[in-house]
Parts: structure tokens; sequence; C-alpha cells
């Protein structure tokens, strides 16, 4: 895992908001992948900081976060 600024990559990311996240309720997370890697931010500050995840990491993260 690391940790950035979305405001200075340098990178075109496509950020996609969580399904949960509501115009009239909390805003929860945006993710945005590349080849390799995935990105988390908060989606109240995307000019704030951001987590990076190798991508199988996050894949197992998702297996587990799925399972119910």
């Amino acid at each position: 895992m690391t940790l950035g600024s979305s405001g200075g990559t340098g990178l075109a990311l496509e950020w996609i908001k969580s399904s949960y996240s509501t115009g009239d309720g909390p805003s929860c997370v945006e993710v945005a992948a590349t080849p390799g890697t995935v990105r988390v931010r908060d989606s109240k500050k995307a000019e704030g900081p951001f987590v990076a995840f190798p991508a199988g990491a996050w894949t197992a993260f998702m297996g587990f976060a799925s399972d119910g």
C-alpha cells in the first residue's frame, strides 16, 4: 500500500464513486484503477490524499469483503 496526493499524480484517472454514495446523504469512497494498481480516496475530499494498493491485494480484499 502507498499513500499519495490526488492533486499531483500527473495521471488522468477516472474515479468511480461507490454506489452507496448518494447526493442527499453521506459520501463514501471512490476508486480509480490503473494497470497493476487500484487507488482509493474519500469522495468528500477529492483533492485530498489517496491510498494505492497492488491489483492483487485489491482483488483479494474484494473477495473477502463480498463474502457474506
